[in-house]
């Protein structure tokens, strides 16, 4: 695998290419203090640190109730990033205070930060996760006989080097027995090249993370290949901070952190309202945000559980094979103090008892008003979003599901979207790109063609149907 080695140089010219610099942002007014913040609108699974946060204002709220107690005027600079690399970058010029980005970039971020002690910074709390891995993806043009990732050797694959996306590329070609050094050409390429170079056929694959992936494929311009849930290890996004300026304004990163715990609730408590907010702010189509921060989608939970960190140690491996990778020591850079007492200051308590959890806080709930039951299953529960509904209509399961398609169809009604889980790993995804399997009076969803290849082998008798022929054949 041909790729860039991460030098301190390449972060530079991933903040060039992002259409931003080094240079010294507006100074604040005299006796104001000034708090820039990182983010990326577009990697959704940031949003309650991000997109969400900004949207609904919860920082600036928070910041001015101390001002209006007699504390001191704050500034809020919000500066948007395709990647985490110039995030980093900014950090390490100490041009940005607070940031939030991928497992792998968090990593690179900890690594570049620690030799300046005024750039150095720790991670404070998580935006959103998966347990198995299915944030990232790889996905290859909609005319591509590949069936599986085995077939992408010798082939050039886009990818983000350094990149949480980059990152599950790596350990799923060696899985597959691929050398990912030698068996596969990367081009470090920004996300939206990529999908370019991908359209044009310019390469065999993208490896991208969130929401590049399901945009893609729901646009018609690829087919999910991989789904990163196969490597079953746990991916995450999470929010750092310089410790030089949390230690000068200690009040700043709490009202950051409690606002974050916000923009949190309110995305597990009103799923589609905040897939509208994370729409009009990232400019991606509401039904690809929907499919992440919607229920069932991504775990949007602020603590630091140990599973997720566990994982996180185990990427620093990946982060050493691509070179130039200081030491970290992980358990020092990661910091739960500020965000337990954030639960503590907001009332909220229990930091423990979430911090145990691995349940997806937000699940389809309600009843299903074509097969009459209660949705209860998030393993088989899925989404039909009608056009003009003030919000998706529940299914108990895919048949259920189906049967609903089949009668808003009917009806004449416009579907925006469907979504359940596939059946072998769980991951949200589109009903209509999902691989279809009928096995008897059932029918299996499965997110690629390789997953439903693996449930024929062990189920001979699952016959393949396309999703447009089971809503029509399906009956109740």
């Amino acid at each position: 695998m041909k790729f860039t080695r991460l030098a301190p140089v390449l972060l530079a010219v991933a903040l060039a290419a992002a259409g931003c610099s080094l240079d010294t942002t507006d100074a604040a007014p005299a006796g104001t203090v000034k708090v820039v913040i990182g983010y990326q609108s577009k990697t959704i699974n940031t949003v309650t640190a991000g997109t969400l946060l900004r949207a609904q204002g919860y920082l600036e709220q928070r910041l001015q109730r101390i001002t209006d107690a007699g504390g001191a005027k704050y500034q809020v600079e919000w500066q948007d990033y395709d990647t985490g690399a110039p995030i980093t970058a900014q950090m390490v010029a100490e041009k940005i205070d607070i940031g939030s980005m991928g497992d792998y970039p968090l990593l690179i971020n900890g690594s570049r930060t620690q030799a300046n002690d005024r750039a150095r910074t720790e991670l404070v709390s998580i935006t959103g996760y998966n347990p198995k891995g299915a944030l990232n993806m790889v996905v290859v043009p909609k005319d591509s006989p590949a069936r599986s990732l085995t077939e992408l050797a010798g082939q050039k694959i886009s990818a983000s080097v350094g990149s949480a996306g980059h990152g599950t590329l790596v350990q799923a070609l060696t899985r597959a027995g691929i050398d990912p050094a030698k068996g596969v050409e990367v081009l470090n390429q920004q996300p939206q090249v990529g999908a370019t170079a991908l359209e044009s056929h310019q390469v065999s694959a993208l490896s991208q993370f969130v929401a590049w992936p399901g945009l893609l494929v729901q646009q018609d311009k690829a087919k999910l290949l991989y789904d990163g849930a196969e490597l079953n290890v746990p991916t995450f996004h999470g929010v750092v901070a310089r410790r030089a300026y949390a230690a000068e304004h200690p009040e700043v990163l709490q009202a950051f952190l409690a606002a974050q715990l916000d923009a949190t609730a309110f995305l597990n408590e009103k799923p589609f309202e905040a897939a509208d907010l994370v729409a009009k702010g990232s400019g991606l189509p509401a039904e690809v945000v929907y499919l992440y921060n919607g229920p069932g989608g991504t775990s949007f939970d602020t603590t630091l559980k140990p599973e997720l960190i566990a994982a996180f140690k185990d990427d620093v491996t990946y982060l050493k094979s691509i070179g130039d990778f200081a030491d970290l020591d992980i358990d020092a850079f990661v910091q739960d103090g500020p965000l337990r007492q954030a639960f503590t200051e907001t009332g909220r308590g229990g930091y423990d008892t979430e911090l145990a959890s691995l349940v997806n806080p937000s699940k389809v709930t309600g009843t299903d008003p074509i097969c009459a039951v209660p949705v209860q299953d998030p393993a088989l529960a899925g989404e039909i979003w009608i056009e003009g509904a003030d919000r998706p209509q529940p299914a108990a399961n895919p048949a259920c599901l189906l049967r609903g398609v089949q009668a808003a169809q009917a009806q004449g009604k416009k579907i925006r979207a469907v979504y359940l889980p596939d059946a072998e790993l769980g991951t949200r995804w589109f009903a209509d790109k999902a691989i279809w399997l009928r096995e008897d009076a059932r029918y299996l969803p499965f997110t690629t063609q390789a997953a439903a290849d693996r449930y024929r082998a062990a189920h001979p008798a699952a016959a393949p149907v396309t999703y447009a022929q089971a809503v029509a054949e399906v009956r109740g």
